[in-house]
């Protein structure tokens, strides 16, 4: 393994493209490390906070403090208004609803079997203030990812919610980008995730997993709880997407605490300076690669725009910011997520135990069930459209709500309940169409491999506390615990 010192040392965040009122004060980077294991021990800081295009969402003005209010309607209004058979009534979609308190955030399942009452299409107030259409129901969410006149480039916004602020060097990614030019990008990484290279990656990935799950007996030992997401989870996507990217594994904790505090700022300026942060990181991490490039996937992008000019400075930078961010982020909280689910349905983890092989059919009942991702990457009308019966004005936000979607009693016969049989597996946790996740065959493989570690290594593994003490992120974006405390009991007799 190559041996590559930490590209966060040696300078400190600045404020250059930020807008002023929204700076705060460099709160520390890493010590120097130098990665000499390709499996260091985990840190002791986790991401707090995860796309159904397979990466969580880099394109939103954070939300700050939600705001504690309800569905915008008197409690006796929340029942759907009569309406011609199959179409909603207009006056409905035109009414705006604040669906994303404290409740959703604890539990946003309940909330969206309202909202498709409610409408397939309805105007929504997002936590920071801002509007958005949202998409409800399967099969327009479905026939919303295709259609050629939804844009994903921030260029066709006239009003709404847009995304993360990101700098230009950020903001040139494949989740913000429309053919050709998407096309264009994703052959240049595409390489690194085609199944036949995902699968010789299954040791690598395997090995991992069973010294992180090592680490996490040890704390179990040591203190009789531990958390999960913390120990394992989170540091085992950073190993994965380390080995291709060659990144320390210091230096990807240190990236995913930016990526939490974008998600879930702490406070205002969080999400500003945690930019800054990843900014500055990766203009730093091409620079040093540029001058000792490697056999990995970051310089093979060096040398593509350096000696064939086949992309351009910001999106090289915005690529490897991408890379990071969608391998790690949320296959970090489908980890925790699906052992969660597991761990609430024990006869499926029983059936898990005994049939190993049913595993696969585990991962895509989890994607459908249990992926983070509230949302899909944000839209634009290039012109006005209707969907579903609602007019939508050209430059409007369109979301489409992915786990509405998979919940919805149209599309899944008793949606609500997890069922790893499940006949039809199709979901859209991993995109659809052009903006299909690249990364799907090593999300899945990781997924397995972790999940399958966990249940052979950990037969009594069980919650710490009760699951109403769970905390969840803040956010309308990811559905995603904060941590995931676990104990084990002792075998039986």
């Amino acid at each position: 393994m190559t041996v590559r010192r930490s590209a966060v040392t040696g300078w400190q965040p600045g404020a250059a493209g930020l807008k002023e009122e929204t700076q705060a004060a460099a709160r520390g980077l890493p010590s120097a490390i130098i990665a000499v294991s390709p499996f260091p021990a985990p840190g002791q800081d986790h991401a707090d906070r995860s796309h159904a295009d397979g990466s969580a969402d880099p394109s939103t003005t954070a939300p700050q403090t939600p705001e504690p209010v309800t569905m915008n309607r008197p409690a006796t209004e929340l029942t759907p208004r009569s309406a011609a058979p199959g179409r909603p009534d207009p006056a409905s979609a035109a009414d705006v609803h604040r669906p994303f308190d404290a409740g959703f955030f604890r539990d946003p399942y309940p909330v969206y079997a309202r909202l498709r009452t409610l409408g397939p299409v309805l105007k929504v107030v997002l936590p920071d203030g801002s509007h958005a259409w949202l998409v409800t129901r399967e099969e327009h969410v479905r026939a919303a990812f295709t259609d050629p006149r939804l844009s994903v480039n921030k260029a066709h916004s006239r009003n709404g919610y847009q995304g993360f602020s990101l700098p230009p060097a950020l903001d040139a990614n494949l989740l913000n980008i429309d053919p050709d030019d998407h096309l264009r990008l994703r052959r240049l990484v595409s390489r690194g995730f085609t199944p036949r290279h995902v699968e010789r990656l299954r040791d690598r990935v395997g090995t991992a997993a069973a010294h992180y799950a090592d680490r996490l007996a040890e704390r179990l030992a040591e203190h009789g709880t531990a958390d999960l997401l913390a120990e394992f989870a989170n540091p085992l996507p950073l190993v994965v997407i380390g080995h291709l990217l060659d990144v320390p594994e210091a230096d990807g904790r240190a990236f995913s605490r930016w990526v939490a505090a974008m998600h879930a700022p702490a406070r205002p300026g969080d999400t500003a300076e945690a930019i800054e942060h990843i900014h500055r990181y990766l203009l730093e991490l091409i620079r040093a690669r540029r001058a000792a490039p490697g056999d990995d996937l970051l310089s093979s992008l060096i040398a593509a725009r350096d000696a064939d000019d086949r992309l351009s400075e910001d999106e090289l930078v915005s690529l490897a910011f991408l890379l990071l961010m969608a391998g790690t982020e949320n296959v970090q909280h489908l980890i925790s997520g699906g052992v969660l689910t597991l761990l609430r349905h024990p006869e499926h983890l029983a059936a898990l135990r005994s049939r190993p092989e049913l595993m696969p059919d585990a991962v895509e009942e989890l994607l459908r069930h249990a992926h983070p991702n509230q949302m899909a990457i944000r839209r634009f009308p290039t012109t006005s459209v209707e969907i579903a019966g609602v007019r939508i004005p050209a430059g409007d936000t369109v979301l489409l709500g992915l786990a509405s979607a998979h919940r919805d009693p149209d599309r899944y016969p008793e949606p609500e309940l997890f069922d790893i049989h499940r006949a039809d597996k199709s979901h859209l946790a991993l995109g659809h169409g052009l903006h299909y996740c690249l990364g799907a065959s090593l999300a899945r493989m990781e997924i397995g491999v972790a999940l399958g570690t966990l249940l052979d290594r950990f037969p009594g593994l069980r919650l710490a506390l009760p699951d109403g003490e769970l905390e969840w992120r803040q956010s309308f974006r990811s559905h995603a615990l904060r941590r995931l405390p676990v104990a084990v009991s002792a075998p039986a007799g």
